[in-house]
């Protein structure tokens, strides 16, 4: 049935886009700035502060970071590699975690959902579990960025919920057929949770991205740091040593270090490669969120 466009719903659709691509503008303006400080000089920063369109331009910001550049290639290696790895390895893992604890012919998988929800409340703390990964051995290993944010509970939750959705008969078929429970696991039910595991992939793979804590806990070996913990260090390195020059030198040295300008340019480089990976799942994010929530 085709609407008719009367004069009332075509205003209602004008005025809906321009309001919505008014939110996305001002959704964008603060990134814009972002970007915008990353190329400002640090002199016209403190005078004039932060503009849309810098006022003097300046690269200073990137050549300071980009000073030694075969870390920050190998750094990018480093966290694009775990976040790959961690996050394949991880959905597979939660969506066999999910898929199992949905099954009605688990016996205990109310009792082991409890557990695992127990651990979103209460954790062993940093030190037992600093100590218990140096006991394993995995201090300046690769293993270390990838096997503490390979499971979450949150993320097993999300996925149970979203294999309710998924019909049991589809599972009562194929073992008709023949197929064993990890044939149908991979052939029938993964095909069918695409939206949920798109959502659950942006979620780890945001966590395996920004993640530095780690790698500042475990890794000693500064040509294994990830991306974020080499632009912490550097940024770190900058606010030291503009403290040590305006302590020897005066009031106003500071400005000729590139500090604030660092830290957006900074934030440009942690952030712009990961933004681009939202489009992709963005169809699938919210009917991950959604499905398997109570309906009205």
């Amino acid at each position: 049935m085709k609407i008719a466009r009367t004069p009332e719903r075509i205003a209602f659709i004008t005025f809906s886009y321009l309001f919505t691509g008014l939110l996305a503008i001002l959704c964008l303006l603060p990134f814009w700035l972002v970007i915008a400080a990353s190329f400002t000089d640090e002199h016209s920063i403190y005078v004039s502060g932060y503009h849309l369109i810098p006022k003097v331009f300046s690269i200073n910001a990137y050549l300071f970071l980009f000073k030694y550049p075969e870390d920050l290639i190998r750094a990018y290696g480093v966290t694009i590699g775990v976040t790959v790895i961690g996050s394949v390895a991880g959905l597979f893992l939660i969506a066999m975690g999910g898929y199992v604890l949905q099954r009605p012919d688990f016996k205990y998988r109310n009792q082991l959902s409890f557990y695992i929800y127990f651990t979103m409340l209460f954790s062993g703390g940093l030190v037992p579990t600093y100590i218990w990964y140096v006991k394993l051995g995995l201090k300046n290993t690769y293993l270390v960025l990838i096997l503490p944010l390979l499971m979450n509970a949150f993320n097993v939750i999300l996925m149970k919920n979203f294999m309710k959705s998924v019909p049991h008969e589809l599972t009562e078929a194929g073992k008709i057929d023949g197929a064993g429970d990890f044939r149908i696991f991979v052939t029938l039910i993964i095909p069918l949770a695409g939206p949920a595991l798109a959502t659950i992939g942006l979620f780890l793979g945001l966590a395996y991205w920004n993640d530095w804590f780690n790698g500042y806990l475990y890794l000693s070996n500064k040509k294994m740091q990830p991306l974020q913990l080499l632009l912490y260090n550097r940024l770190s390195t900058a606010e030291a040593y503009k403290n040590q020059t305006t302590m020897q030198i005066g009031v106003g040295a500071e400005l000729q270090l590139p500090t604030e300008s660092v830290k957006m340019a900074t934030a440009v480089l942690a952030t712009g490669p990961i933004i681009l990976l939202y489009p992709f799942v963005q169809k699938y994010f919210i009917k991950g969120l959604t499905v398997g929530s109570v309906k009205g």
